[in-house]
């Protein structure tokens, strides 16, 4: 009677571990059927606004910007292919080891950022220059195209490329902080512009871009305050 009574209780219990994860499987299933309803968009409110739900078909739309925001990116692009080619330079011109890494720095960063640049320009079918198309040293309104702020003036440019060794070194230094104080004022004017820099992309890559170049101005300085003895070469 004992054996009986246990082979029952053993039997139930094999046919319980049989049965419950396929009704809990039926149960699930049964879930996600009643809960077929589309998914909720709900929009954020502004400070002090309620949210509210949106319908189902909503689809996502590139933040808004402002022309002052496409002129930025058309400018820092300009300003940074300037930056480039300073640093080209630096392989024919100085032996400066430390120069060469800091150039090699600047080069790398600065050509990720006018990728950068670029493909947000594109992807809201902005045009990637300021100049006229065809005209280079032409803008848009057909005036000759003005610098950004701090870049080097044609003088400076090929005062850069006839100087070498020590001499060198000293102008690119001087020139690129020059530039990059000029970079700064750019950002500086974007967030002094009402309703410009609004967008994410735009305002991350502005933020980063001027504590990359406060940083670098600092080591450039460095550089210059030692003494031509102390350079590594």
């Amino acid at each position: 009677m004992l054996r009986s009574a246990r082979g029952s209780a053993v039997a139930c219990a094999i046919l319980l571990a049989t049965i419950a994860p396929t009704a809990f499987f039926a149960s699930l299933a049964r879930a996600r059927q009643k809960d077929s309803s589309p998914p909720v968009v709900v929009q954020p409110g502004a400070p002090g606004k309620p949210s509210k739900a949106l319908p189902p078909s909503t689809k996502g739309t590139l933040p808004p910007r402002s022309q002052s925001d496409v002129e930025f990116m058309q400018g820092m692009i300009m300003h940074h292919q300037q930056a480039v080619e300073m640093t080209a330079l630096i392989a024919s011109h100085t032996g400066n080891k430390d120069l060469r890494s800091l150039g090699a720095r600047i080069s790398s960063s600065q050509s990720d950022e006018i990728k950068f640049m670029q493909r947000w320009l594109a992807t809201r079918g902005e045009p990637i220059s300021m100049a006229m198309p065809g005209m280079p040293d032409m803008d848009r309104s057909g005036n000759p195209m003005a610098l950004m702020p701090g870049m080097l003036t044609p003088e400076q440019m090929e005062s850069l490329r006839k100087a070498k060794g020590a001499e060198f070194d000293h102008l690119f230094l001087t020139g690129m902080i020059q530039h990059h104080n000029g970079a700064l004022i750019m950002v500086k004017d974007l967030f002094d512009t009402a309703g410009a820099g609004q967008d994410a992309d735009l305002f991350n890559f502005a933020t980063d871009a001027d504590n990359t170049q406060r940083a670098e101005i600092k080591i450039m300085q460095s550089m210059l305050d030692q003494k031509p003895s102390e350079e590594k070469r």
